[in-house]
């Protein structure tokens, strides 16, 4: 088993019209044995950026930690929040700092820009990014989400439709998926407003 199943992990991000939304499963897992039922996946970078880690729990955290600390230094020199391209590239730049010893993650870069175009991206373990204009998936149910994503998604969605599109889509797709699962964390945002919600699934 790959070790970036060892945790097992769900992770999707979705664009609507002027919002995104971002969801993961709650599963903490060692193999096959479920450790942890409410495990925080999507991590808040600022109120218009979101970051989710999928792989290696562990890794994630530190992961995490470490931008963090990046963050407050940008805004400390440049007095204002990084954009979420900039933020991408920042990711990118870390993990590929460790190639020889990788950060077991895959990261979901959710964001929107000055202008309020939704950002969405997500790269491999050492940084390679991959640019999407409608929805990126990464986890041990990427498979699944991919086709789900497929079937479901249309453009300009409103962000109560983008929501009930997404949580469609993760659910159908954890359920196929013995690593993930336990519910679904959504987060649906605009430019006025940040929405939470947590999904119940399959407890089993």
């Amino acid at each position: 088993m790959s070790i970036f199943e060892y945790n097992g992990s769900a992770l999707v991000a979705m664009v609507g019209k002027n919002c995104f939304a971002i969801a993961s499963d709650r599963r903490l897992g060692v193999n096959l044995q479920t450790i942890a039922t409410d495990f925080e996946k999507i991590y808040k970078i600022h109120g218009r950026l979101y970051l989710g880690l999928s792989g290696l729990g562990t890794d994630a955290q530190t992961l995490y930690q470490r931008l963090v600390f990046r963050h407050k230094l940008y805004q400390l020199r440049e007095e204002r929040d990084m954009k979420p391209e900039t933020f991408a590239s920042l990711v990118s730049a870390i993990l590929y700092e460790k190639r020889f010893g990788p950060y077991f993650c895959q990261p979901v870069i959710a964001g929107l820009s000055d202008e309020d175009k939704p950002f969405i991206c997500t790269m491999d373990s050492i940084g390679a990014k991959e640019l999407a204009k409608d929805f990126v998936v990464a986890g041990t149910a990427s498979e699944s989400l991919y086709g789900a994503c497929e079937a479901m998604f249309k453009p300009d969605l409103e962000p109560e439709e983008l929501f009930e599109v997404v949580s469609q889509a993760l659910l159908s797709s954890v359920d196929r998926d013995c690593l993930s699962g336990w519910g679904g964390h959504v987060y649906v945002v605009t430019p006025t407003e940040v929405t939470e919600r947590i999904l119940k699934g399959r407890m089993d």
